[in-house]
């Protein structure tokens, strides 16, 4: 049989970035799990790159917020975090959207979006290998995590960590 011409010719839509959320970040480590509090990242970097120790090897959830406007999209408005080697929870404007823990990063967030002044948080969580590479070249009463036995050596090489990015608003664009 022939193909009809008015299906589309491809199975998915086109995604279109709409805006970058680049720029700084306030990002919240939990003190009692070894973290700084709240640090200000001027880019989205790796955990394990960061100058500060108690930020390459922090295991646990950070929660990081920014505010930012949305332009007028003409299809749903995607929120795309990147890459991320971990999971992460999405709030935005004080509604709970999901949790990412697999590519693609990406989720509607089209009704809790609003024009301007949105609060977007994700808190994003780690494994556990970064804190025990840090407390093993520590004196064990100043060790934050405990295990019977660990694997890791103070050279051992740390896990990335954190949300790498890049973020942006996105939108669908439908085939037709």
């Amino acid at each position: 049989s022939t193909p009809s011409k008015d299906l589309p010719k491809e199975n998915f839509s086109t995604l279109r970035s709409i805006a970058p959320l680049d720029g700084s970040w306030e990002v919240a480590f939990d003190e009692k799990r070894g973290g700084p509090g709240a640090v200000v990242f001027e880019t989205l970097i790796d955990w394990t790159q960061h100058p500060d120790e108690r930020v390459r090897h922090y295991s646990g959830i950070a929660t990081y917020r920014k505010t930012f406007d949305c332009p007028t999209a003409t299809g749903p408005v995607l929120l795309d975090i990147g890459e991320i080697p971990g999971l992460a929870r999405i709030r935005l404007n004080g509604h709970e959207l999901g949790v990412l823990w697999c590519a693609p990063w990406r989720l509607d967030i089209t009704a809790a979006v609003k024009p301007t002044g949105n609060q977007l948080e994700i808190d994003v969580a780690n494994r556990w290998p970064n804190r025990l590479i840090g407390d093993s070249a520590l004196p064990e009463e100043q060790r934050i995590a405990w295990t019977t036995w660990s694997p890791y050596k103070p050279d051992s090489p740390l896990l990335s960590s954190g949300l790498l990015g890049p973020v942006q608003l996105m939108t669908r664009e439908d085939k037709h």
